[in-house]
């Protein structure tokens, strides 16, 4: 379960050593924009050492790393996986051969250090154009993709437009991804709303994220996460009727009926699996909430 996943410079040991107190489900640990190239190395250490010694009560660990054409990716992943992070998010990936050839890279290491080869999940990162366009072959790529990643900043940049809170020029390139991923059986991801001290703004556009298909948003703050959280979780109406799905269904196999309804509406695969999901998400939160108490 991701609903939230939330940015933590890679080079602040101060904010990391409070990211499993900050609500996110996810914390990505930033190599990459949010690390000046001077800092590279120290944050890198500073990484290694917060995965070495923390145990992030069970906020999932994703980290950052840095793109492909930079020269500093390998050294990343020299240094980070060994020390066994849930996900690595590589940035600026525009095709499949560049998921295989991190991927090619991540297993080296694990056979190096004797870990399990195919531990490390993926979560490649799209912010181009080219990236929109081969998001179905990213997705499907290789075994280690369990989802894929919007970043809409670059790729307003590279797309030549200017971005805005209401987002019509990402509209296209939002629908593309979540198809991608939906068809590639994996889950996906939303770029961060960028203006931290918008509340509204930022409901309204977890919300339309969620109404595209979505499985959760990326948060710049931790101030956003609550609210990001609250737009991807299911609502007590929708358990509950969730909950009445499952009631009816199980009343109709005692009276030996093919084909139930409820509220006047046929239930058929597409709302058992929707309720299946909302109700596998509600226990997960639950769990989530018991770990935090």
């Amino acid at each position: 379960m991701r609903r939230s996943m939330l940015f933590l410079p890679g080079n602040t040991p101060n904010i990391i050593m409070n990211a499993d107190v900050l609500g996110a489900d996810s914390v990505i640990l930033d190599l990459e924009d949010a690390v000046a190239p001077n800092q590279k190395d120290a944050a890198r250490i500073l990484v290694r050492n917060a995965l070495k010694t923390m145990d992030f009560a069970g906020c999932e660990v994703i980290v950052r790393i840095n793109p492909l054409s930079s020269g500093e990716w390998e050294a990343d992943l020299e240094e980070i996986i060994p020390w066994g992070p849930d996900v690595i998010m590589p940035t600026k990936i525009g095709s499949s051969q560049d998921v295989q050839t991190i991927s090619a890279c991540i297993s080296r290491i694990e056979e190096k250090h004797h870990m399990e080869v195919g531990h490390t999940k993926l979560m490649p990162l799209i912010e181009t154009a080219r990236g929109v366009e081969n998001s179905f072959h990213i997705a499907e790529a290789d075994p280690r993709v369990c989802a894929i990643f919007i970043g809409c900043e670059d790729l307003t940049a590279d797309l030549c437009c200017e971005r805005t809170k209401e987002g019509h020029e990402v509209f296209y390139a939002r629908s593309r991804v979540v198809c991608a991923a939906r068809a590639a059986g994996i889950d996906v991801y939303d770029t961060p709303f960028t203006d931290i001290n918008d509340d509204e703004g930022l409901r309204k556009d977890s919300e339309f994220a969620k109404g595209l298909g979505f499985s959760g948003k990326a948060c710049i703050n931790p101030r956003q996460v609550d609210t990001v959280n609250a737009v991807f979780s299911p609502s007590e109406e929708a358990i509950t009727y969730a909950k009445r799905v499952f009631q009816v269904i199980e009343e109709g196999k005692r009276m030996g009926r093919g084909a139930v309804a409820l509220d006047g509406k046929m239930i058929d695969k597409p709302i058992v699996d929707r309720a299946r999901r909302v109700l596998e998400m509600a226990e997960l939160i639950q769990k989530k909430v018991t770990v935090h108490e």
